[in-house]
């Protein structure tokens, strides 16, 4: 059976994530159904990272298989047009050998988080970002983000539903700034656990903001205790940005087993 890789845009205010739900819509759920109306095929569709309702993303991957060969400009125009006029775009389609996997076979997960840091409401980034109205610091925010960079036990950082074996992970980078009045966020590394990101986010806040010093960072880390961390930031600045594969056969520079995604 052919096996095609996908490239996905999304907005992911509408969903209830990217897993398929019974208790309402999901990007995988709409990708299948469109997949449906143009051949008639039931097949599954396996995303890269399974995204919570209202995170976005601007480069999810996908792979799913088809019981006939079609071009990939077919296949991209058709899921485009039978997906509409749900937020999601197929961006491109490629062929791809039978081995590649969109979750398993990835080594690197680009997230970016979007603060907009005003007192005016938003307009254009209206569930599209994090508003803050008190001035936040980002360049503490930066020097905080760095005390977690490299391999640790994340569990200060992970969500009560996170399903992993384990809570240790690499972090590979993780960056705070200031662009006029939007903070960005950018965290990446081959694995996250659930709310990971979101969670460091809503922690760095509280340095920004001048409530933790960054030492304080580290202390929540070794606490491995979700209660020492800060909020959980909300879903809607959160976009999933790019996904990474290194050639077949061997591991990224730096991962273990560990940063393996399994949950």
């Amino acid at each position: 059976m052919p096996r095609y890789r996908l490239t996905l845009e999304y907005d992911g205010g509408p969903f209830r994530g990217w897993q398929r739900q019974s208790d309402g819509p999901s990007v995988q759920a709409s990708l299948e159904a469109a997949l449906a109306a143009f051949c008639g095929e039931r097949a599954q569709v396996i995303g890269a990272g399974r995204t919570d309702a209202g995170v976005h993303a601007c480069g999810q991957v996908a792979h799913l298989d088809l019981a006939r060969e079609v071009s990939v400009e077919t296949l991209r125009n058709a899921l485009n047009h039978h997906l509409r006029p749900a937020p999601i775009v197929v961006l491109e389609a490629a062929a791809v050998e039978a081995d590649f996997h969109a979750r398993f076979s990835a080594s690197m997960r680009h997230y970016r988080y979007l603060i907009v840091n005003r007192r005016p409401p938003l307009a254009l980034e209206r569930a599209r970002a994090w508003q803050v109205p008190g001035r936040l610091d980002a360049e503490m925010m930066h020097e905080a983000a760095q005390r977690l960079v490299g391999r640790h036990d994340f569990t200060s950082f992970r969500g009560a539903l996170c399903q992993a074996r384990s809570p240790v992970k690499t972090l590979a980078q993780m960056t705070a700034m200031r662009v006029g009045e939007r903070i960005e966020i950018a965290a990446r590394a081959r694995s996250f656990l659930h709310h990971q990101v979101r969670n460091m986010v809503g922690t760095l806040k509280l340095v920004g903001e001048g409530r933790w010093p960054v030492e304080r960072i580290e202390a929540a880390l070794a606490a491995c205790d979700r209660a020492a961390a800060g909020p959980t930031a909300p879903a809607c600045g959160l976009y999933l940005m790019r996904v990474d594969y290194e050639a077949q056969g061997g591991d990224a520079p730096g991962v273990t087993s560990d940063d393996r995604p399994t949950d």
